[in-house]
C-alpha cells in the first residue's frame, strides 16, 4: 500500500518574489483578487494556508484605478469616530480625488484577505502602494506583471 504525504511548506523554505503591476485604467475589484491572491500565496503549487508564502507586491499609479458601472457615486465608505452618532461616510469618488486615494485600493485588497488574523495582518505588510509611476523599491529587482493583458475585463477605457 503506497503512502501519500502532503507537502508543507515550513516559513524557512518560502522563497518570496518581488512583482509590481501597474493599476492606471485597472478595474478596482478585479485588481484587488489578483494582489490579494499573490499576497497569500494561492497561486503556488505548494501553497499552505497557515504560512505565509506569497509574494511582496508593489503597486504603481494607484490612483488612476477605475471602478464598473455606477460604483464611483454610488459605493459608499463608513467609519465610526468612537463617539454617540458619530458615523461618518464618504463615496468612493470622494475617496480618490482626496488626499490618500491610495486607500481605495488598500481597502479592498484588506477586506478580501482572511478577517481579524495576524497572518492577514503580515501579509498586508507585503504590499506596496504608490500614487505616481515610481516606487521605490528598484533595488529587489520586481519581476512587472501585466495585469491588464490577463483578461480584458481588467481594464477600464472610460
Amino acid at each position: 500500500m503506497l503512502k501519500s504525504t502532503t507537502a508543507s511548506l515550513k516559513p524557512a523554505d518560502v522563497e518570496k518574489k518581488w512583482i509590481v503591476i501597474d493599476a492606471e485604467n485597472a478595474v478596482v475589484g478585479r485588481l484587488a483578487s489578483f494582489i490579494a491572491m499573490r499576497l497569500r500565496g494561492k497561486h503556488r503549487p505548494d501553497y499552505t494556508p497557515h504560512v505565509d508564502c506569497g509574494d511582496n507586491v508593489i503597486v504603481i499609479n494607484a490612483d488612476k484605478v477605475k471602478f464598473t458601472g455606477r460604483k464611483l457615486a454610488q459605493k459608499v465608505y463608513y467609519r465610526h469616530t468612537g463617539h454617540p452618532g458619530g458615523i461618518k461616510e464618504r463615496t468612493a469618488g470622494q475617496v480618490l480625488e482626496g488626499r490618500f486615494p491610495e486607500r481605495v485600493l488598500e481597502k479592498a485588497v484588506e477586506r478580501m484577505l482572511p478577517k481579524e488574523s495576524p497572518l492577514a495582518r503580515k501579509q498586508m505588510t507585503h504590499l506596496r502602494i504608490f500614487n505616481g509611476a515610481e516606487h521605490t523599491h528598484t533595488a529587489q529587482n520586481p519581476e512587472v506583471v501585466d495585469f491588464r493583458g490577463l483578461n480584458a475585463k481588467n481594464q477600464r477605457t472610460q
